[in-house]
């Protein structure tokens, strides 16, 4: 059982809310009340006075692969639990298991973990699993082994998803492949989150798939159709389509400085989704690392295949949050919506996103500068600076 917790004289920050000078209490790992001068006991006991911290919802990474040595294609306990472990150190508290184009047996291997996976008290909790690839367009793999890519298969799609115990959240998928809004009705009937990514589509078959139910795209700017006064393609279709929520690497590699500003004035904060898309090198030193079976080159910036294209990011959301706030300026509550509460909306999550009474008590505490000075995962501490330890 978690413990009750008092957090007094803090900014609290909501997407959609007006930010707040508030005290926190958080009890059986949820938000109990909200407002001034809490006259409450609690086992422990934070109080933000003079320091003008700053409290969001916990960040929800709906694309990761890995981290800190571990991968979600490991196909282990241990690799799931070791990049659970590792998250809230930079702020998330949920995600998304995210797997690559693979073998069958690969990912069934993968989701077959993934299935019995449960987060300790201290880890960011696993919502379920993000399936990029393979039912992608060759013709924008990236590091997507091209070997085993194949066309949307419903009957595979299902076979994995009963593998997966039904935690299956969201597809990648390329819309224009054979068989591709078959597939997207498929998913979106059955509450998958369907993401067009990975794709060479026209903006009209993106358009064709919003109708069949696809409600966002897969690493903006990355490995999709791009933006053409005479093809608007995929790129033109995230910017235009107000269906679409879009996930964004705001790294300033896989999109430059002035792209990310880009999407935030004209997509908004409201349909924009920060994830990382890290691979198990990040949080790690600078070296060559495996990634699906392919030989990585990592540095402090980036991941790369020996050909040069980019391998996932070694971006933490901490890193993203701090790239998005100082190239757009944008509000705390933009912030909230972009790595929390579009995210919980996507999924269906009404517990979590947003801080209000009866939530999950799942919160990041920042500074100024946007750095994580503590994260609460479930009403439980799972990270702290040292300072506060």
């Amino acid at each position: 059982m978690s413990p009750t917790v008092l957090i007094s004289n803090v900014t609290v920050v909501s997407a959609g809310a007006e930010n707040r000078t508030a005290d926190l209490f958080l009890q059986d790992g949820k938000i109990k009340d909200i407002g001034h001068n809490l006259s409450r006991k609690a086992d422990i006991e934070i109080d933000g006075s003079d320091k003008n911290w700053v409290v969001l919802p916990g960040f929800i990474d709906v694309h990761i692969h890995g981290a800190s040595g571990f991968d979600t294609m490991d196909a282990t306990p241990e690799a799931l639990g070791g990049l659970a472990s590792s998250l809230p150190k930079k702020g998330t508290t949920s995600f998304l298991a995210t797997t690559m184009t693979q073998s069958d047996e690969a990912i069934s291997k993968a989701l077959q973990n993934a299935s019995t996976f449960q987060a300790s008290d201290q880890q960011a909790e696993m919502l379920g699993v993000h399936v990029e690839g393979p039912f992608i367009s060759p013709e924008m793999a990236g590091a997507q082994p091209p070997e085993h890519i194949v066309p949307p298969s419903l009957a595979l799609f299902e076979k994995w998803q009963e593998i997966s115990g039904k935690r299956i959240k969201q597809v990648t998928i390329a819309p224009e492949a054979d068989g591709g809004i078959e597939f997207i009705k498929a998913l979106s009937t059955s509450g998958v989150v369907a993401s067009i990514g990975h794709s060479n589509a026209t903006l009209e078959q993106v358009q064709e798939a919003i109708e069949a139910g696809a409600s966002q795209v897969t690493h903006l700017y990355n490995q999709m159709s791009p933006f053409h006064h005479r093809s608007p393609g995929v790129v033109g279709a995230a910017f235009l389509e107000r269906a679409l929520s879009v996930e964004l690497i705001a790294d300033f590699v896989h999109s430059h400085q002035q792209s990310v500003r880009l999407a935030y004035e004209q997509i908004g904060a409201s349909r924009l989704l920060l994830i990382t898309d890290a691979m198990r090198a990040k949080g790690l030193a600078p070296g060559t690392y495996d990634l699906g079976g392919q030989d990585v080159q990592v540095s402090e910036r980036d991941a790369r295949l020996p050909n040069g294209a980019l391998a996932g990011s070694v971006l933490t959301m901490e890193g993203a949050v701090k790239n998005v706030k100082a190239v757009t300026n944008c509000t705390w509550a933009e912030l909230a919506a972009m790595t929390s509460g579009n995210a919980a909306r996507q999924l269906g999550l009404n517990h979590k996103g947003v801080i209000a009474d009866g939530k999950d008590a799942d919160l990041v505490i920042l500074d100024e500068e946007a750095n994580v000075v503590m994260t609460i995962c479930r009403g439980n501490i799972s990270y702290a600076k040292e300072e506060l330890q």
